[in-house]
């Protein structure tokens, strides 16, 4: 999965901004790396004079080997918040994604997409945790 960040000229976009993005990323979408081919970082500052405005915004497009791109916003008052909250969004929408494709090759018979046996065992153990 490559991972690429840009930025408007009011943020300082340097090999530590990088590295640190690419660690909040790789965490949550590790499990989908075998379908992401790509995602794109965008890095704004808006510098309201208001104080208090979510004025930092981070969007994040992950594109997907046969499918179309998913593409997620998060407007926060630091950077910090704006890159970790797009973070999950776009964690949840890949969730949602292959939820849908499974509900859908399941109804066509076609062969699913799958994800690693992880996230199974995951969703097994909480389900088995589960009060009845």
């Amino acid at each position: 999965m490559q991972i690429l960040v840009s930025s408007d000229e009011r943020i300082c976009c340097d090999t530590e901004l990088i590295q640190r993005i690419e660690g909040v990323l790789r965490g949550p979408l590790e499990r989908f790396a075998s379908h992401l081919v790509q995602v794109t970082v965008s890095l704004c500052d808006l510098d309201s004079s208001d104080v208090g405005d979510r004025d930092k915004i981070c969007s994040l497009e992950a594109r997907l080997s046969g499918a179309a791109a998913l593409t997620v916003r998060h407007e926060g008052f630091t950077l910090t918040e704006a890159i970790h909250g797009a973070a999950d969004k776009l964690e949840r929408a890949l969730e949602g994604h292959f939820r849908a494709a499974r509900r859908t090759t399941a109804v066509s018979g076609k062969q699913p997409l799958t994800l690693p046996a992880a996230e199974a065992l995951t969703r097994n153990s909480a389900i088995a945790n589960a009060d009845p």
